[in-house]
């Protein structure tokens, strides 16, 4: 992060972009631009807004959705037992429902430092890229840790030993704007401990992240590939800083790498294939597109641990039962936005365009043909472009991912952001939930966002509450 002395040209950026007069300036809301989700947006705003199915969901597909829900949220038990359609926890896992990290649905915290286990934030393993690995770098995207894997797993079934334990730990920096308002930052430092399987490999590279917010999925999945490669632009040919890349990543299914669209680095390529890794990382949980459980060969226990497939060799997570998890997580509907039309929100739409925010969070897309037909052909704002940008060394992780580097992270989605504190009960930000606001998560931006972050820094106070409204009302 750049030091106070730095930003002292930053009236003079300022006093530029201000006499540019490319920005739009809002004064009403533009038609349909409360309803983020198109005829699927939910139409509640209460600490259940995530939870929703999609409003244009028929009566007897609201079952469906409800049965997925219930393999989302309640926990599934250890192998053997009498519930047969819930059980193979394990052996090696981070929690025992989808719905323990995505709280509500919505986002997941750092860990605190006296919590028994993570829970919500996950930390990924990898090494260094060796040509030996070429064929698991182009499958998982990363060289595994040896021992432990992609993925730290903090908890286990008996017998099994844990892989270790992870706190966050923190130290603060200021930040000042040009009218001298100063921003207090913390900056995480990951601890791993209590190392279950002896030492990891020296180069280890570790990237912790929250669970993020699950609303709008089946949408983003709906966005043409065409629409999403028309905002790449890795030269910056047309000037404006901004080199949105799109990740390319493998395709379990179809066998073949495509374009990845989910995860903070965009490192899987559609709903159903987030959904099983997930939940065979997080939960151990064997599916046909993930058969084996998450086991090292240097893990004994785990590979002899009990497992809860089917009598005819059908893996813990049915091809029925992660077919409903699916259209559960496709059909999470994101909530309308709130006070579209008030004057301070657009003020702070205005304030958001003339940085430049809009240069990666892209307003709005036309969803095309869909696995789900309700969310087919209908007009979306989610701010985001799905694709990779260099944040600069402020938020690097240095692990690379397929074709994200350690700078390199996915533009989230804004939709639905000023509902964390409701649907949550916090507002941590970022990856790994370093930012406690929203007005801290934009001065973490740096990077292809650096300019922004700049221009940020000249508002007044007037401004930031504008912008921090838009935001909100998102």
């Amino acid at each position: 992060m750049s030091s106070p002395s730095s930003r002292l040209p930053l009236l003079l950026l300022a006093t530029a972009l201000a006499a540019c007069d490319d920005a739009p300036r809002f004064t009403q809301a533009e038609p349909g631009e409360a309803l983020s989700g198109g005829q699927a947006t939910v139409l509640r705003s209460d600490r259940n807004a995530f939870s929703m199915p999609s409003a244009n969901l028929t009566p007897v597909r609201r079952l469906d959705f409800s049965v997925g829900n219930s393999f989302f949220r309640n926990p599934w038990v250890i192998a053997p037992s009498t519930t047969t359609a819930r059980d193979g926890l394990g052996p090696l896992f981070n929690t025992n429902a989808c719905q323990n990290c995505h709280i509500r649905d919505g986002r997941g915290h750092p860990a605190d430092v006296d919590s028994n286990n993570a829970v919500s934030m996950l930390v990924r393993l990898s090494i260094p890229d060796q040509p030996a690995y070429a064929r698991e770098i182009e499958r998982l995207g990363v060289v595994p840790e040896p021992v432990y894997g992609t993925q730290l797993q903090d908890m286990a079934i008996p017998g099994v030993r844990p892989e270790g334990k992870v706190r966050v730990d923190y130290s603060t920096e200021t930040v000042s704007f040009a009218d001298g308002h100063q921003v207090e930052l913390r900056r995480p430092r990951l601890l791993v401990s209590q190392l279950g399987y002896g030492p990891m490999h020296p180069d280890t590279r570790f990237s912790a992240r929250i669970a993020p917010p699950m609303i709008g999925l089946g949408l983003l999945e709906a966005i043409p590939e065409a629409a999403i490669l028309a905002n790449e632009d890795p030269e910056d040919r047309n000037g404006d800083g901004i080199r949105g890349r799109a990740n390319r990543v493998w395709d379990d299914a179809q066998g073949k790498t495509v374009i990845g669209r989910f995860g903070w680095k965009a490192g899987q390529p559609n709903v159903n294939q987030q959904n099983v890794h997930a939940l065979a990382g997080d939960m151990g949980l064997t599916s046909t597109l993930k058969p084996e459980d998450d086991c090292t060969p240097a893990q004994v226990d785990c590979l002899a641990a009990p497992n809860g497939d089917g009598k005819d060799g059908e893996k813990e997570v049915s091809d029925n039962i992660l077919r409903l998890i699916t259209f559960y997580t496709r059909n999470l509907g994101v909530p309308a936005r709130r006070k579209v039309g008030d004057p301070q929100v657009l003020a702070g739409k205005t304030l958001f365009f003339q940085a430049g925010c809009q240069g990666c969070h892209t307003p709005q897309f036309t969803t095309g043909d869909a696995d789900e037909p309700e969310l087919a052909h209908q007009v979306i704002r989610p701010y985001s472009d799905l694709l990779l940008h260099d944040m600069g060394p402020g938020l690097a992780d240095q692990r690379s991912e397929f074709a994200a580097g350690g700078q390199d992270w996915r533009t989230p989605p804004l939709w639905g952001i000023g509902l964390t504190a409701t649907v949550s009960g916090h507002t941590q930000f970022l990856h790994d939930g370093r930012a406690r606001n929203l007005l801290e998560a934009v001065l973490w931006h740096g990077g292809e966002a650096e300019a922004a972050r700049r221009q940020v820094l000249t508002f007044n106070a007037e401004q930031r509450t504008a912008l921090l409204a838009f935001l909100n009302s998102l």
